[in-house]
């Protein structure tokens, strides 16, 4: 009498962890830096109408914070940076599958807030009471403003004067500026064309900062995601290019 009871406790757990692992392979797990927020949630939806059956799960953020999660053991398929800082980070670090890795799309840094003449160029921002950027340790875009406000000569006496705000990520930064509760943010042009009353004042000279990548790339467990890999080739496709292009990215 013990064996067949055996026998069935034996198939019910081999059916348990195959059920289990099947539902674990129509799950994708994106970390995805705040200024993709848009795009990506669009270009998922589209993935998911075009048949697809696997579930989108987004993490968006800030991308040394979502490559940080990452190492201490978030669960994620596909990576994608605002930098190549923190995507040479995760490789270091031997979290993704270094062969799919690839330059998704580009960017500008701009200077949006309140409609005022009197700011039309970099050196301008001075003049301000407060100014919002992204943590740099942690946001790219704020790390980007840092770079052209030091090379502009004008960083050490902003952060004298205790004028600049620091955000989150570069949404949060477009919010202080689009509520007035900063005189103006530094800010991809990207996220400054979703602002609903703040406008792009200027855009900062490419040659006072890095330029804006975002390289994508699977994880190793991404890697072994057939879900993963499909939804990595729709977004590396031309049909995603023209959404990225739509808000506002460049091709890389």
């Amino acid at each position: 009498m013990n064996r067949p009871r055996s026998l069935i406790a034996t198939l019910f757990l081999t059916l348990l962890c195959t059920a289990s692992i099947l539902h674990a392979a129509e799950e994708i797990r994106i970390s995805v830096p705040a200024s993709m927020t848009d795009a990506v949630k669009e270009l998922a939806a589209q993935f998911t109408a075009s048949g697809h059956s696997a579930q989108i799960i987004p993490n968006f953020g800030p991308s040394g914070t979502l490559a940080k999660q990452i190492v201490e053991g978030a669960p994620a398929d596909l990576f994608i940076s605002a930098n190549q800082k923190w995507m040479t980070y995760l490789r270091e670090k031997k979290e993704i599958d270094t062969s799919s890795e690839q330059i998704l799309a580009a960017n500008t840094l701009v200077f949006a807030g309140t409609k005022n003449p009197a700011v039309t160029k970099l050196t301008d921002i001075t003049k301000l009471r407060q100014i919002a950027i992204g943590s740099p340790k942690s946001v790219p875009a704020g790390e980007y403003a840092v770079q052209a406000m030091e090379k502009a000569g004008i960083y050490t006496q902003l952060e004298q004067e205790k004028k600049l705000v620091m955000a989150k990520d570069v949404r949060q930064s477009l919010t202080y500026a689009d509520r007035g509760e900063t005189d103006g943010a530094f800010v991809y042009k990207t996220d400054a064309l979703m602002a609903e009353h703040a406008v792009i004042l200027f855009e900062v000279p490419q040659d006072l900062y890095d330029t804006v990548t975002y390289p994508i790339a699977l994880t190793l467990a991404g890697s072994k995601n057939a879900d993963a890999k499909a939804f990595y080739a729709y977004l590396t496709g031309p049909e995603a290019l023209k959404v990225f292009l739509k808000y506002g990215f460049s091709a890389p």
